[in-house]
């Protein structure tokens, strides 16, 4: 438990990180997305809505629902490489947001 409990503040840190890029990116929606966006069965949605959105309305969302319910985290994540390709084709650099994302796949596939 005790290695638990500073993974988790890790984590909490990390999620924390991903938010504050987004709105420094000035890509955080202050509206709710329509309940037909989260009707994809597609991977990061990418078919109802875009990777930003997705990050803030089904990832950070859960993750944090997750965290707060001590239900268990993800064994592995890959998020950072779709976050290159999306900001790849985009004039605004998210670099610090990739970074911020490359070490949350490095606290959840175990990576430290």
């Amino acid at each position: 438990m005790s290695e638990q409990k500073p993974h988790l503040d890790r984590v909490t840190d990390g999620l924390l990180q991903i938010e504050i890029e987004l709105r420094e990116l000035d890509l955080w929606e202050h509206e709710p997305l329509p309940d037909e966006a989260f009707q994809s069965t597609q991977p990061f949605c990418l078919d109802t809505m875009a990777f930003t959105q997705w990050l803030q309305f089904v990832f950070l969302d859960r993750m944090k629902m997750l965290v707060e319910t001590d239900r268990p985290l993800p064994a592995v994540s890959g998020i950072a490489p779709m976050a290159e390709e999306h900001f790849r084709a985009r004039e605004e650099s998210g670099d610090r947001l990739i970074r911020a994302l490359e070490e949350m796949d490095r606290l959840l596939s175990g990576a430290t």
